[in-house]
């Protein structure tokens, strides 16, 4: 299947390689030429408009930063909708606010093209392994259609409704990620704090009920004080404001997300912004005037 993909940062490149390794022709954006030029020379299309692009996929997926882009990428001047053939499909893997995928996807319909709202978890190794989590939204007999191209990129591929129910999904995925790595670092500082060994403590509590996969992927980091982005604070920042912003609009009081989104900013107004969002534990430290290490 020929695929058009738009977005080749640091989860788009590795998702993009995937898809090419599992045999799936690509057509890629010109935008970054460096990185188009490495697709080109394993065989991928370059255009430079994605209008050129859908007009020349049978799919075109979207890995972008947020909802303004996607709508630009889509529905702008020589966007998607000006050359998506009738029947293609247009899968937005951004992380964007659900209200605005059933935007666009009204839009894509009315001139005859489908569109799935599929956000990714799993960081950039797990982009780069195929192993990332996929949540869809859009109808059934759409996500049945290209399940298996989305499963090219992921270990679990799972619809939860119609359109903007998969941005709906990440939504609560991305409020549990950031308690919980707040949780962690809040606990960890405290055993520092009282002088007990943060790595003991680790290993005494991730058999049990406080064991997590984001225990797991992030107490290491903190402990070995590696911040290099798998995701971003400005990206989870950008998630947490599509959070608040939908549940402002639909009525819904989010105290817990709203403390951690305040955590966040302190840190990019700290200058943390590009860091891991294991770095949340730099907050408790400060505060703290303790260290969290092995």
């Amino acid at each position: 299947m020929k695929i058009g993909f738009i977005g080749l940062g640091i989860m788009g490149k590795p998702m993009a390689r995937n898809l090419m390794k599992k045999g799936h022709t690509l057509v890629v954006s010109g935008h970054n030429k460096a990185v188009a030029a490495e697709f080109q020379k394993d065989g991928a299309g370059v255009f430079e408009t994605p209008r050129e692009i859908a007009a020349n996929s049978d799919i075109v997926i979207t890995m972008l930063p947020n909802s303004p882009q996607v709508e630009e990428v889509v529905l702008g001047k020589d966007g998607v909708i000006e050359g998506a053939k009738k029947g293609s499909c247009v899968i937005d893997m951004s992380s964007i606010a659900p209200l605005s995928s059933r935007k666009i996807a009204a839009e894509l319909e009315k001139v005859g093209v489908d569109m799935l709202d599929a956000p990714v978890s799993g960081g950039e190794p797990k982009a780069i392994d195929g192993t990332i989590s996929v949540m869809v939204g859009g109808k059934q007999e759409v996500f049945d259609k290209y399940k298996d191209v989305i499963g090219c990129m992921a270990a679990s591929v799972v619809r939860t409704g119609d359109i903007g129910a998969g941005n709906a999904t990440k939504l609560a995925n991305q409020i549990i990620v950031a308690i919980n790595i707040a949780a962690v670092s809040e606990a960890l500082t405290l055993a520092a704090k009282v002088g007990v060994e943060p790595e003991l403590v680790y290993k005494a509590i991730r058999g049990g009920l406080a064991g997590s996969t984001v225990l797991d992927a992030k107490a290491p980091m903190m402990m070995d004080r590696n911040f290099k982005p798998g995701f971003r604070i400005n990206l989870h920042i950008k998630d947490l404001k599509n959070v608040l912003d939908t549940s402002h609009e639909v009525g819904v009081t989010l105290p817990l997300t709203a403390s951690v989104m305040e955590i966040m900013q302190a840190l990019k107004a700290d200058g943390h912004e590009a860091e891991d969002h294991s770095s949340i534990v730099r907050y408790y430290e400060k505060l703290d005037n303790i260290i969290v290490k092995r």
